[in-house]
């Protein structure tokens, strides 16, 4: 059997962690496979949807480093792929399910339900959906429908027995048909509900395998018995761990967790973001950075974790260090971007990231090295190098006597002052960069203008 995935957002705000993982996972399973991604829009509540959203979240897929066979951006079989566009579709599978008595019509207000929940919570019994106190007397119908109210249509839950399934993550699973109760299938206006449209596209379109959160565990249930009743075929679910914050909180769009769109705009290398993630809850035998590839290859559902699952941000910097020095001369110079080196001569970029690469781990780091290097060429104030005047003199000494790099200028500072090594070494960098840290000194002779280094030595020697 072909596996066919899908990822089917709702095109409101923008994709965090959370989101992301689970795309991910639900490509691997299929490229890995050499089958088919899907990307589906759900977005039949227009009043969330901001403009632009979808667009973004199409954009952050793709910086991701996902591609697609079909979505809201490129046709395929069992489109459109966006839920706002079939309209027709939903309405021929409510009439099925009406006509073949799975679905009815309710006329309860919203106020008549949150009372109804109120009073049987009061009473100690669990809130649900009642479908003989849903009944009203046809007069109350016929007087509702004559004031415009607009019914809502709810699924006939099956009464007797259980809805079992094998969970791709959790193994043998079932509920009781007793506690799916009659949901709802479409809102009053007939704007179809999640459940039913989110079950109906996946069948229709073919998809195969579900990896998605654990908090559709119920959802599950309820809409495997929809199609069972409509008499098509289901998915295989898999149902993860949501994502937590260090705090144990919930990744959400609501608590403000970092978006795609911040990721990026920090400089983050999405490989470096897809190695974090993968490893939240997935074991894979290699421990080095993979690639989008080997990712994909090495992905097995069955090893994927029940456990909680915490996202740290901390996480990213060691594998946005080994996706940093991965990258070749004209990617580093892409990451970098060309804001970053404004400060640096052209001709001296290449140099100059090649000298810093392994010392920084975004844009704004390179930007700061930039100054750093390029920038005036005194410090000021004068950093405090812990080194004794005669260091320095020497060394402007030996820099005025034509010393091209840091070995002639530490063999002239020792034989000039007897220092050695660290001695030499840690306040010279402290008086070039005004940092204890950073790149070989070596590769900052290379680059670093001469009259910048002349300058900066001559703060610190005596007169």
């Amino acid at each position: 059997m072909s596996i066919v995935t899908r990822f089917a957002p709702s095109p409101t705000g923008r994709l965090h962690a959370g989101n992301l993982r689970t795309a991910l996972f639900n490509w691997c399973l299929a490229r890995g496979a050499g089958g088919r991604f899907l990307l589906r829009a759900e977005d039949t509540d227009a009043s969330r949807e901001a403009a632009g959203d979808l667009e973004q979240q199409l954009a952050d897929l793709a910086w991701f480093g996902l591609d697609w066979d079909a979505g809201p951006d490129r046709e395929g079989p069992g489109g459109p792929f966006r839920q706002s566009a079939r309209g027709e579709i939903y309405r021929e599978y409510l009439g099925q399910l009406a006509e073949s008595g799975h679905a009815y019509t309710c006329y309860r207000t919203e106020e008549e339900l949150r009372q109804r929940r109120a009073e049987l919570r009061r009473r100690g019994l669990p809130p649900r959906y009642d479908r003989e106190w849903a009944a009203l007397p046809q007069a109350e119908v016929a007087r509702r429908r004559q004031a415009g109210q607009l019914p809502a249509i709810r699924f006939t839950a099956p009464t007797a027995g259980e809805v079992a399934w094998d969970d791709l993550v959790r193994g043998p699973r079932a509920l009781p048909a007793s506690e799916i109760s009659d949901f709802i299938l479409a809102r009053s206006g007939g704007m179809p509900g999640f459940l039913f449209a989110n079950a109906l596209d996946d069948a229709l379109m073919g998809v195969t395998h579900v990896l998605r959160g654990e908090d559709h565990l119920v959802n599950t249930a309820r809409q495997l018995a929809i199609l069972q009743a409509l008499g098509l075929p289901a998915p295989r679910y898999g149902h993860m761990p949501l994502l937590a914050d260090p705090g144990g909180v919930k990744l959400s769009k609501r608590t403000g967790a970092t978006s795609a769109g911040e990721f990026r705009a920090a400089g983050l290398l999405p490989l470096a973001l897809a190695n974090t993630l993968a490893r939240l809850g997935h074991p894979w035998e290699d421990s080095g950075l993979l690639s989008m590839a080997e990712l994909a290859a090495g992905f097995d559902p069955a090893r994927l974790t029940s456990s909680a699952q915490r996202f740290d941000p901390a996480q990213l910097g060691h594998w946005q260090r080994l996706a940093l020095d991965a990258l070749d001369e004209a990617a580093l110079a892409r990451w970098a971007g060309p804001e970053a080196v404004a400060h640096v001569p052209a001709a001296q970029r290449a140099r100059f990231l090649a000298a810093v690469r392994h010392n920084v781990v975004s844009p704004v780091e390179v930007a700061e090295w930039a100054r750093i290097l390029f920038g005036p060429a005194e410090l000021k104030p004068p950093p405090e190098t812990g080194g004794p005047p005669g260091l320095f003199a020497a060394a402007r000494a030996a820099f005025d006597a034509g010393a091209t790099d840091h070995k002639a200028l530490a063999g002239a500072v020792k034989e000039a002052t007897g220092l050695a090594g660290k001695n030499i070494f840690k306040p010279l960098r402290l008086a070039l960069t005004g940092r204890p840290e950073g790149p070989e000194l070596g590769a900052l002779f290379a680059v670093m203008p001469r009259e910048t280094m002349r300058a900066r030595l001559a703060q610190h020697a005596q007169p």
